[in-house]
């Protein structure tokens, strides 16, 4: 863990490039080894910054931090310093929701990683690979102790006339929602035409839920076996799968739930690719409605394979939850429940960004005007 704090890494006029007629101006800034790991470790400190504001104490801890101060020729412009603090307000915010719903962390290990710089002239893009752990406060029992994620970043930096450079911004690169990533902004999307898709009702999230129990003999599917394929592959993936991460590819979570709901039982429906009422996926093709968010609802609730639950905290282990994070019919983001605690509260596992054992409490408090939809598997 970095031992700076990122909001004590700049301070007053230090930030401001010095754009004066008598300056001296370096021709192209360096980007050696040392300037690359100063990079990391600011990047570092970013993420550590959002990471603590989540936690109980992590304030003072970010205080006592700024005593040994970030050192370097890089640092946050201006501009993103302003950002981050208002970053870090919205952090402490959703801290203070997680608390009324009687969640806290009581410590949390956040690492960067550097995977590639490119730079042209004064400008390099850099990304880089976040790893975070909490650890649940007041853990208890067979309940999980930590939950964590792998986030990919985009970070840019710009080199003053002096040569120094300046953090100067930061982009997600994942499609999936991190514990301290800051809400996704409201976007309309264009409506699409389909046949007649079954509509998904939407769940409840307010707690105490409605006693719901699971009927884990019913369907005769293995739901453990589900939990045990999310907790193996939530950061490994499967090599008998594609990876539908990355630029363009739509993101891996629906695709991670379908493989997880396959490992317990659930069987294919061979057809078009394109035909919702099929289901199928292996290392050379995949339906619709194995890797769509909106095109798994459908199939699952047409074949009778999913029922809709009025409340989200009725999930349980081997249900999927879903999201409208724009709230306009279109949903975003599956996930599946890989541990339900004694006290009703499902933890969630999944990719896009790569999660494991996240509380429902903790989504709801970080997107707390999203749609929901639960549905019993």
């Amino acid at each position: 863990m970095v031992a700076a704090a990122a909001a004590s890494v700049v301070a007053g006029v230090a930030l401001l490039p010095n754009w004066s007629a008598g300056a001296s101006t370096v021709a192209e800034p360096a980007v050696d080894p040392a300037t690359k790991a100063t990079f990391q470790k600011l990047a570092d400190a970013v993420f550590t910054d959002r990471t603590d504001a989540l936690v109980d104490g992590g304030r003072q801890a970010r205080q006592q931090r700024l005593a040994a101060r970030f050192s370097g020729d890089v640092r946050l412009s201006g501009t993103l310093t302003h950002r981050e603090k208002s970053a870090l307000s919205q952090l402490r915010d959703r801290k203070q929701r997680l608390a009324a719903l009687g969640e806290r962390y009581s410590k949390a290990n956040t690492t960067v990683t550097l995977d590639r710089t490119r730079v042209h002239g004064r400008k390099a893009t850099v990304r880089v690979t976040e790893t975070t752990t909490l650890t649940y406060a007041k853990a208890t029992g067979n309940q999980p102790k930590t939950t964590g994620f792998q986030a990919h970043h985009e970070l840019t930096f710009k080199a003053d006339r002096n040569g120094d450079w300046q953090l100067t911004g930061i982009r997600d690169t994942d499609d999936g929602i991190a514990v301290n990533q800051l809400a996704k902004p409201t976007v309309a999307k264009p409506d699409t035409a389909d046949d007649n898709p079954p509509a998904a009702a939407r769940s409840a999230t307010t707690w105490p839920a409605p006693a719901n129990p699971k009927n884990f003999s019913a369907t005769g599917y293995d739901y453990k076996a589900m939990a045990a394929y999310a907790q193996k592959y939530w950061n490994n993936y499967n090599p008998d799968y594609p990876d539908f991460n990355g630029h363009g590819a739509g993101g891996d979570c629906t695709n991670f739930v379908s493989q997880a709901l396959k490992a317990g039982g659930w069987k294919h429906v061979p057809g078009y690719t394109n035909d919702w009422h099929k289901w199928f996926g292996n290392a050379d093709i995949q339906s619709d409605s194995f890797v769509g968010v909106n095109e798994f609802s459908w199939f699952a609730l047409s074949s009778k394979r999913v029922t809709s639950l009025a409340n989200v905290y009725q999930l349980d282990v081997g249900d999927v939850l879903q999201m409208d994070f724009n709230r306009d019919g279109s949903k975003d983001h599956s996930m599946i429940v890989t541990y339900r605690s004694p006290q009703g509260v499902p933890y969630l596992t999944y990719h896009s960004t790569n999660t494991y054992n996240r509380s429902l409490a903790s989504i709801i408090a970080s997107y707390p005007n999203a749609y929901y939809y639960a549905y019993r598997t």
